[in-house]
């Protein structure tokens, strides 16, 4: 185990290793139940960002290349086929990471849109507090009552503002297309990325797009878990063609 990747259920002889980036504010814990649905072929690793969870001492990181080459570092070299997912803030992350490495088998993302468009759409961080609560509650997902309890909320904004800031700080460096298949997973009410538009991440890849729509907004995965992570564990081990 390295500072940055977590392995909930070790398989050596698996051929694919998935590598997960949690969304703004998560850590690897959200993915520690994702391996029973991927099967046996596929080694789960999730990425664990500083400043939270077991790694709560140390210091927050705003760079989002930072993160990439981090991860980058820490990844395994022992052949196998390497898979990226990430949702929301993670998968700008697990971009990054994917485009600057040979040999990736295929990039999963969900509930965002693609980085050369992320930010047609307003930030949801804020440096007021009441504020940021608010654009976060209206977002949804697990963990908000941490957000009203006067113990708990001065420890987790600290860093889910960073990983927002992060986002808003991002810019997507133009370059050649990737030639990796891309597929995008959404909800087919999240407002932070819309269904009509998601499928521009297909303008970044040499390789094909899928598209695949679940029922529920930006955190729908968490109610289709389930569903999410069976048809993860299928694309991965389906070989559709990288062109």
């Amino acid at each position: 185990m390295t500072a940055w990747l977590r392995c909930p259920a070790p398989r050596p002889d698996a051929a694919v290793r998935l590598v997960c980036f949690p969304h703004a504010g998560g850590s690897a814990s959200a993915y520690h139940q994702w391996p029973a649905a991927l099967g046996s072929g596929i080694e789960l690793h999730a990425v664990q960002y500083p400043g939270r969870a077991d790694r709560f001492p140390e210091p927050l990181e705003p760079d989002p290349a930072a993160i990439a080459r981090a991860v980058v570092a820490a990844l395994p070299a022992d052949g196998k086929d390497l898979a990226l997912f990430g949702h929301s803030m993670g998968a700008l992350l697990a971009y990054e990471v994917a485009r600057s490495l040979p040999g990736v088998r295929r990039l999963v993302v969900s509930g965002s849109l693609p980085p050369h468009i992320v930010h047609d759409q307003p930030p949801l961080w804020d440096p007021d507090n009441e504020v940021l609560v608010a654009n976060l509650r209206e977002l949804g997902g697990a963990g908000l009552e941490a957000l009203t309890d006067p113990q708990l909320r001065p420890l987790v904004l600290p860093y889910i503002r960073n990983d927002l800031h992060l986002v808003d700080r991002y810019r997507h460096r133009p370059g050649p297309p990737v030639h990796f298949p891309i597929t995008v997973l959404v909800g087919d009410s999240d407002r932070r990325a819309p269904t009509s538009r998601v499928g521009r991440w297909a303008e970044l890849t040499e390789g094909p797009t899928r598209v695949r729509v679940f029922p529920g907004g930006h955190f729908y995965l968490d109610e289709q878990r389930e569903a999410v992570t069976t048809a993860i564990g299928r694309e991965l081990l389906d070989p559709m063609p990288a062109h």
